[in-house]
């Protein structure tokens, strides 16, 4: 099974064929895969348009229908699964295994969109506080905002989509999406089965472009939300996002603690710390990027640590065992390298690792990393992992604290107060005892705090923030 030669965008539900194009790379290979519509500012302009006019129409949609939309897509997704798992792999060198996972929560997103869907309720309210208000009843109900803009990120072309646009349509939105240029197929083959429904004229565009043409999905006043997964420019969109609702995830460097009684064998704390570290060549938002480890226990960790990350299977993704593929392009694996080598240079030593070649940057385990370094205080994006030991709990979740991002944090310890205290004084979105950080199910909120962003996606979250109360007051004479 091989790529199309070509996708169009989709503009106002229908494809259309843009003036430009985009060269869509074979991560592993470095040569072109297959070609996409490259939309400009008037296209954009043109898609914002039609997903104004649309509001009316999205909204009075019915529940049932947009249930149905969403089920049509889950069959087609489940229909269409391997050719999804493809493209993951090739436009984003993901191993062909956790394409196939990606793809799984792809179809469990809009599943669970679909049950959402007719399930946004309101509430009835008892007004008849005093003499006053005897009589009065008051009802609410929760309405579609308007028009929103998705911008997401390259690391999940399915998923981090789904969770914009699944719950959009359960809540009766349309939308305008750009899906990140290095990796925009997905999306549009999720646009390709959205064609398929029923849904408005003008509900939905997908329209990759440039950052600079995207400019109006931030800024425009006739769009009512911006939803952007990315980096820390996301904090430069909410700036200039004016009176629009904004919700941004924007990345951190997840830490892992290991208590003295972690709660789990460490053969089971290292496979789940391994995952969490190196899945999909670390290129996951809450990747684990920090382990702290008891002082008890530190070095038989360490030592299962470093013969587990020797042994992973590197290479090309489209091969089954391969664990550890190419990171998204080279100028990326050049920095994680470079941060990597500073970092020695200033005392951390190298558990684990070897030689970079192009983008294929093998697994990397260190120790002593200095806490002013680039690798411990920033995003690493990639496959490597620090590790150090502490002596009381207390001082693991201040060094967790320890950072400007707080997205999610795991905790493996087998003391029902340590688990506590952590979910009491972490300061990050999610806490996850007895696993890692990576953790994520597509029903639960999402998302962190300090500058890892505002809000939270997660089907019904998001349906939340993509709707607003609407309170209706009866007089009874």
């Amino acid at each position: 099974m091989k790529l199309k030669k070509s996708y169009p965008i989709y503009l106002a539900n229908r494809p259309v064929e843009a003036k430009q194009t985009l060269d869509v790379l074979d991560k592993f290979t470095g040569k072109r895969a297959t070609r996409v519509g490259f939309g400009d500012t008037a296209l954009i302009r043109k898609a914002i348009v039609a997903g104004h006019k649309a509001r009316e129409s999205m909204a009075t949609f019915p529940p049932d229908a947009r249930r149905d939309v969403l089920e049509h897509c889950v069959r087609r997704f489940t229909e269409r699964s391997e050719e999804l798992a493809l493209a993951l792999c090739i436009e984003a060198g993901k191993p062909i295994r956790d394409a196939r996972g990606e793809v799984a929560r792809l179809i469990d997103t809009f599943r669970i969109a679909a049950g959402e869907a007719t399930r946004i309720g309101g509430e009835v309210l008892e007004l008849g506080i005093n003499e006053r208000t005897r009589g009065y009843h008051g009802m609410t109900r929760r309405v579609p905002v308007g028009l929103c803009s998705f911008i997401t990120p390259f690391n999940f072309p399915l998923n981090l989509v789904a969770h914009k646009v699944a719950p959009a349509i359960a809540a009766g939105c349309p939308f305008v999406l750009k899906p990140a240029a290095k990796t925009p197929v997905g999306a549009l083959i999720i646009a390709e089965v959205l064609a398929e429904t029923d849904l408005p004229k003008g509900a939905f565009s997908v329209i990759p472009c440039s950052n600079e043409d995207a400019a109006q999905l931030i800024e425009d006043p006739r769009i009512a939300l911006l939803s952007f997964t990315g980096g820390l420019i996301g904090w430069d969109m909410k700036a200039r996002a004016g009176k629009k609702r904004v919700v941004l995830e924007l990345g951190g460097n997840a830490a892992c603690i290991v208590d003295a009684d972690p709660g789990a064998s460490l053969d089971h704390v290292v496979e789940r710390l391994v995952f969490g570290a190196y899945y999909q060549s670390g290129q996951s938002c809450i990747s684990v990027q920090r382990i702290y480890a008891h002082r008890e226990i530190y070095e038989k960790l360490r030592k299962k640590m470093r013969a587990a990350v020797k042994s992973l299977p590197t290479g090309n993704p489209a091969v089954e065992k391969t664990f550890i593929g190419p990171v998204i392009d080279e100028p990326a694996a050049k920095r994680i390298e470079s941060w990597i080598t500073s970092a020695v240079k200033r005392g951390a030593k190298i558990i684990a690792g070897g030689e970079r070649q192009g983008n294929m940057l093998p697994a990397h385990l260190l120790e002593k990393v200095p806490h002013d370094a680039e690798l411990y205080r920033k995003e690493a994006f990639g496959p490597v992992a620090m590790i150090e030991a502490f002596d009381d709990f207390d001082d693991a979740l201040a060094k967790v604290n320890d950072s400007d991002f707080g997205l999610q944090a795991g905790v493996f310890t087998g003391r029902l107060d340590h688990a506590m205290r952590a979910w009491d004084r972490l300061e990050v979105g999610g806490v996850i005892v007895g696993d890692v950080p990576s953790f994520r199910v597509d029903n639960m909120p999402y998302g962190g705090v300090k500058d890892s962003g505002v809000g939270r996606e997660g089907v019904r979250w998001a349906i939340h923030d993509m709707t607003e109360e609407r309170l209706l007051v009866i007089r009874q004479r």
